[in-house]
């Protein structure tokens, strides 16, 4: 009998990595970053501190992330991530391996699924397994889901959507949109250099977006000061953006989530969709948290749409109580 030192669950997100332990909670809440030398490829930091050294490291050292989209870019640098990880929460020192289930888009591949259980494997863990992201986020939400009734969840992480219709355990249908929080930083980014010929980083981006960004218009719209690089004169330059214009620039890739959201409403089973329309569209992720986003699906859909009560924790709480409750589970593991 294969013994394990601990259940740890993991949302591993393209902006974010949420780690669950059982018995214990989410410790541990850090951006999917890491910082690595490059001559050694010895891991400097992982996290925040590595967050902190996006475009401010010296030639011989880079920070990146490896998550794009939801799915392994840098499949070396996420295992030295999860190795570091299985480090901080079981010990340097540990006679038994964990058994870990991580949460992946519901849109991946195989082989982008495989990549994540074999990164996972060999950073340490004695067992990998998988959960897609939806139901880990319904879960997580506690959405009755093991009811034969219709939940609809719509998480909207950095790097994708997931939207799903689940029942009875089980995904009766979803669809994975490639676009998410980072997506929105982009856009504000290429806004801002085309518009005033500033040039700022994600960081910077993201601060704009969660200061002034919006989904729909508010009630007293705000401004905000940007600084950054003229791309001009190449002289730090300040300029000042309102919430109407970067509303107006998010509009595209918001609308594509919101699209994708009444689609799949359409090819829901009728019974499914009366349920839905009873207990309302749920939101989780960090961009879920944009405001007004609720309201525009809502509007859009005729279908009342609620944030989540914790909404950036979703997927990791779910993945937590999916191995405490065998619910989810892609079962068909790797052996060591």
């Amino acid at each position: 009998m294969i013994r394990f030192s601990q259940d740890i669950g993991i949302d591993l997100g393209t902006a974010n990595v949420l780690v669950y332990v059982h018995g214990k909670g989410i410790i541990m809440r850090e951006p999917s970053v890491v910082a690595m030398n490059v001559n050694t490829r010895k891991v400097m930091a992982v996290g925040e501190k590595a967050r902190e050294m996006l475009g401010r490291t010296p030639m011989n050292i880079v920070a990146v992330r490896p998550m794009t989209e939801g799915v392994i870019a840098d499949y070396t640098t996420t295992q030295r991530m999860l190795e570091h990880i299985f480090q901080k929460v079981c010990g340097v020192k540990r006679l038994f391996k964990p058994r870990v289930l991580i949460a992946v888009p519901s849109g991946v591949t195989s082989v982008e699924q495989r990549a994540v259980k074999q990164a996972a494997l060999a950073a340490g863990a004695g067992e990998a397994l998988t959960i897609e992201e939806p139901m880990a986020a319904a879960i997580g939400a506690g959405l009755p889901i093991s009811s034969p009734g219709g939940n609809m969840v719509v998480d909207i992480g950095g790097g994708t959507t997931d939207i799903a219709v689940l029942s009875l355990d089980g995904i009766v249908l979803s669809r994975s949109l490639r676009v998410g929080g980072m997506k929105l930083d982009d856009v504000i980014i290429r806004h801002i250099r085309t518009t005033y010929n500033l040039l700022i980083g994600d960081r910077t981006a993201e601060e704009i977006k969660i200061t002034v960004g919006s989904a729909v218009a508010q009630r007293e719209e705000t401004q905000m000061e940007v600084r950054g690089r003229d791309l001009l004169s190449g002289l730090p330059q300040t300029v000042v953006v309102s919430s109407m214009e970067i509303r107006e620039c998010m509009a595209e890739p918001i609308f594509q989530i919101v699209s994708r959201v009444k689609n799949v409403l359409e090819k829901t089973p009728p019974e499914l969709a009366s349920d839905i329309i009873e207990r309302g569209i749920v939101l989780t992720g960090g961009t879920a948290l944009l405001r007004g986003l609720d309201v525009l699906i809502a509007e859009t859909t005729h279908v009342p749409t609620y944030v989540a009560e914790d909404p950036l924790s979703c997927v990791a709480l779910g993945t937590g109580k999916a191995l405490e409750q065998r619910r989810g589970i892609t079962e068909d593991l790797l052996s060591n």
